[in-house]
């Protein structure tokens, strides 16, 4: 009965100042009915109304005062009260009373408002209100336990606004937003109040009184679900770690606080939060044992964030993993992920189609997890890392990627070396670079969550040339002498012996060379002769160096050996490790082709599906008539002349005296370099025309290639497992297409080139998709516009479909960019072709 006259009486007095508010036209009597709501606030100043007065005001009367105010916003009454009285009773009533209402009031009436002076006073109070503590005593309120007893819909808006308040107001007020609303100024101001409220909580507990920290782990992940955990836990994360370190309270609230974060948003939260920390035992304080609490935790730490994404640094890995090694309890998840790392990394599958990037992540997570394990630990699953080295070593490989070979080679050399310190360990020869090294590093854990990453080991390479040991001996000598500085010769004492030979200074000898006895030949024929059956390394080196000019030299003699010089050029092996010996050794073969073009090309293009050969000699077949192509399809430059394309204007005007050029010629060229002319005729003849020599005989280096490309050999098969002869031989039919271009048989050699390469568009190797898309692009390059829609009409809608899922599906980002250049080219040429045609039916 008396709740019931405390409420009446409440409802009375607050309805007699609304009515003034809205009715009277007395400023005192408005300035004393605000002055009577005030009364019912707690601003910290002695009020005639009691406790539960101020209960029932709030609970019931006060989103009705706020709506009240805002709708006489823009009475004259209201701009007639002095700067004192709007602050300390306008603005009081949204600073002093429960602060979710005036949270929520405030926003809805920035959403209804138009622009004008009423909004601005809004935004005033909106800016003070969060300046002012008010969003630390709204979480510290729901803490308590002393919060509205508000709906789900209640709560969900107040999280809404708490979460977007910064993206509410800037759609609001743009252009004119404030500074305090900006993202980079509100979510570490709502950090800070965050952590006001946990530290109330903190010493809340210690008094002995209980606190409920759901809403403030709602808060929490509603910001981090929106996308700005990286500000917010910028601010927290530091603090977090700093409180935990040796208060135990803090612990139990802040792993009290992880555990009330609903399920939905926890992967955001975590993510945050590992991204955010110093180290693993930073993680370990600040979320416990949550990992093995809940299994959403346990899912987005032990697979998501180290399987499925890896955008990730690797200092992101150290932590999640260094957090599962450092408890009893969690290093059985340690194993677990170590055992789905293993499968994932020795998967065929995977390594074929996952992109590059995620096979790096993971293998720097299997290195971390390995070198985590204790020795009792590493015996144990000693049988499964063997089998995850023998059957990933052995898929990467495989691998065509040069990259994903390095990767395989690392990790087999520290899986080997990690599981047997003593005995036979793998090693592999490779170029050590920055990926490589990082790798090796990874076996070598840091000490402490604040060390630096450790300086990375200096790797023993090994020296596969000559080429390479003549390097390292010469940078070897090169440390030595600035380490040790030479000495200088000794002074002369004037009574030494001057008839001694040991005071002489030696003669400095290291720049001389060996003089060689043999010649260099000067007739091809010599040269086929040493090639064919001599034994000395000298004559072999001189005489392959001699090729290619006798070649180009002696058109006629060549016509009689190109193709038995061939055939010895391509069985030849490097045995005496020559310098250079590949690129001698193409050149050379380039020089036959392109001098005796037809036999040598029908020669290699026929052995390329011949038995007995290996890969690398198919390989050159391939390099070689790629090169021959090219050379054929530029155009003849005449001894001694300037090469096309290549500038040879000079500043330099030599001495008249010296120059046959008379001066008065050379005072012109001279005033023609000085002047500026707006435009101007063509001042160099035009290039001279001359005949493309690959256009007739492209049909014979295009053609055969494809013949007998679906019969596997004994010792080759192209649509198996030489994928890596497969993706070279597409790659080479494209470019000879695209050098083809304007020839009359462009049409028909794309035709087929694109019959073919439909067969293996989704190869499973990366190598061979990227050669069909190359090959693509260069048909859409060669073939004119109405032959391209003539003989794609049928398939085109296909092709844009494929490119499309190429473009935005495929794992390899060359293949990618590839799709979208081939979709671009696709649409110039179809627009090219269609336009006239409409315009032929608009006319």
């Amino acid at each position: 009965m008396q709740s019931l006259t405390l409420e009446a009486e409440v409802r009375l007095e607050v309805s007699q100042c609304f009515r003034s508010l809205a009715t009277s036209a007395d400023n005192a009597e408005r300035i004393s009915a605000l002055q009577k709501l005030a009364t019912y606030l707690d601003n910290g100043a002695e009020s005639p109304t009691s406790s539960a007065q101020r209960a029932e005001f709030g609970r019931t009367h006060y989103s009705r005062t706020l709506h009240l105010l805002i709708a006489n916003i823009s009475a004259e009454w209201l701009h007639a009260l002095t700067a004192a009285q709007r602050t300390e009773l306008w603005d009081g009533l949204f600073l002093h009373g429960p602060p979710e209402q005036a949270l929520l009031v405030l926003m809805e009436g920035l959403g209804a408002l138009s622009p004008s002076v009423g909004l601005d006073l809004l935004v005033s109070i909106l800016e003070t209100f969060l300046q002012s503590g008010r969003l630390a005593e709204l979480l510290w309120s729901y803490c308590q336990g002393a919060g509205p007893s508000d709906s789900p819909q209640l709560r969900e808006s107040l999280l809404g606004n708490l979460a977007a308040l910064s993206d509410l107001t800037a759609n609001r007020l743009y252009p004119h937003n404030k500074v305090l609303f900006l993202p980079q100024q509100y979510y570490p101001l709502l950090a800070r109040e965050m952590l006001t409220a946990l530290e109330r909580t903190c010493q809340a507990l210690r008094d002995g009184k209980d606190c409920s920290l759901t809403f403030v782990a709602q808060t929490l992940g509603k910001v981090c679900i929106q996308g700005h955990s990286e500000l917010l836990f910028a601010v927290m994360a530091p603090r977090l770690s700093s409180c935990t370190r040796s208060d135990m309270v803090w612990q139990r609230v802040c792993w009290k606080l992880l555990e009330k974060v609903p399920e939905r948003w926890l992967e955001s939260v975590l993510t945050g939060l590992v991204l955010a920390v110093n180290g693993p035992e930073a993680l370990s304080r600040i979320i416990g044992n949550l990992v093995l609490k809940n299994k959403k935790a346990q899912y987005v730490i032990t697979y998501k964030l180290i399987l499925l994404q890896y955008k990730y640094e690797t200092r992101v890995l150290r932590i999640l993993l260094g957090y599962l090694a450092m408890d009893p309890e969690r290093r059985p998840l340690l194993i677990q992920v170590l055992r789905s790392v293993c499968q994932a990394w020795a998967n065929p599958s995977a390594v074929r189609h996952t992109p590059l990037e995620q096979q790096l992540y993971v293998s720097r997570a299997l290195l971390l997890c390995v070198s985590l394990l204790s020795d009792k630990e590493l015996h144990e699953l000693r049988p499964e890392l063997l089998q995850c080295l023998l059957g990933g070593m052995q898929s990467h490989l495989d691998s065509s990627v040069l990259r994903i070979r390095h990767v395989g080679m690392v990790v087999g050399e520290c899986l080997s070396s990690r599981m047997d310190a003593t005995g036979t360990r793998l090693k592999f020869e490779y170029d050590h670079n920055e990926e490589t090294r990082e790798l090796l590093a990874l076996m070598t854990p840091l000490v402490g969550e604040n060390a630096g990453p450790e300086p990375d080991p200096e790797p023993v390479i090994a020296v596969n040339s000559s080429q390479e040991a003549n390097g390292a001996s010469l940078s070897l000598q090169d440390t030595l002498s600035q380490s040790n500085p030479e000495p200088q010769p000794p002074v002369t004492q004037p009574d030494s012996d001057l008839d001694s030979d040991d005071d002489l200074t030696p003669y400095d000898m290291s720049g001389d060379q060996e003089m060689s006895e043999a010649r260099p030949p000067r007739y091809l024929r010599d040269c086929l002769e040493v090639l064919v059956s001599s034994e000395d390394p000298v004559r072999v080196e001189l005489s392959l160096r001699a090729v290619e000019d006798l070649v180009r030299k002696n058109i006629s003699t060549t016509r009689e050996v190109s193709v038995q010089l061939t055939k010895v050029l391509l069985y030849m092996v490097d045995k005496y490790s020559i310098a250079g010996f590949l690129v001698l050794k193409q050149a050379a073969m380039v020089a036959l082709a392109v001098t005796d073009c037809l036999p040598v090309v029908q020669y290699l293009t026929t052995e390329f599906y011949a038995l007995n050969y290996s890969l690398r000699q198919r390989l050159d077949m391939l390099e070689v008539l790629a090169m021959s192509a090219r050379e054929l399809s530029q155009p003849i430059i005449s001894k001694g002349g300037p090469s096309e394309g290549i500038a040879t204007v000079t500043d330099l005007t030599p001495y008249p005296g010296d120059d046959p050029v008379h001066w008065r010629q050379v005072v012109e060229r001279r005033i023609q370099s000085k002047t500026r002319r707006l435009s101007k005729g063509v001042t160099r003849p035009p290039a001279k025309v001359t005949p493309n020599r690959y256009a007739p005989v492209a049909g014979y280096f295009f053609f055969p290639l494809l013949h007998n490309y679906d019969r596997p050999q004994a010792t080759f098969d192209l649509l198996g497992s030489d994928h890596l002869v497969l993706g070279r031989l597409i790659h080479t039919l494209g470019l000879l297409v695209h050098l083809a271009v304007n020839a009359p048989i462009a049409s028909q050699m794309g035709c087929a080139l694109l019959d073919f390469v439909w067969t293996v568009r989704y190869h499973v190797d990366q190598t061979v998709r990227r050669g069909v898309l190359f090959a693509v692009c260069s048909v859409f390059l060669s073939m004119p516009s109405h032959n391209l829609l003539q003989e794609l009409g049928e398939q085109l809608l296909e092709t844009r479909t494929w490119l499309a899922d190429v473009a935005e599906g495929d794992p390899d980002a060359d293949c990618r960019s590839l799709a979208v250049q081939s979709l671009v080219l696709l649409d110039k040429n179809l627009r090219k072709q269609l336009d006239p045609q409409a315009q032929t039916l608009q006319s």
